[in-house]
């Protein structure tokens, strides 16, 4: 297995994401290539106690950014909402940040 601090880049803190925390869903932007076993499997691992239910991914493609004649493409990014079983413990980072 991968190391889990590879798979899980940071935490997303939108309002979006806030709304979510009541009912034990998080977001993380992960690494493109891990695919849903792995990210699971690296959530348990990071955060002591937690037991992840679902674990749903979104990529996005960067967008095309122009500068005079020159063009680039923002970075591409990879997020995963995850979703906590019901019995298991909440994740103490979030705590307190949406109140």
């Amino acid at each position: 297995m991968k190391n889990p601090h590879d798979i899980i880049l940071r935490p997303v803190l939108t309002e979006k994401a806030y709304d979510g925390f009541e009912d034990k869903r998080y977001v993380f932007e992960v690494a493109i290539s891990a695919n849903k076993t792995e990210i699971k499997q690296a959530i348990e691992a990071v955060f002591d106690g937690v037991k992840v239910d679902t674990v749903n991914t979104l990529r996005t493609l960067g967008k095309v950014k122009r500068q005079g004649r020159t063009s680039g493409r923002t970075p591409e990014i990879k997020k995963a909402y995850v979703t906590l079983k019901k019995d298991s413990k909440t994740i103490e980072f979030f705590e307190g940040m949406a109140q």
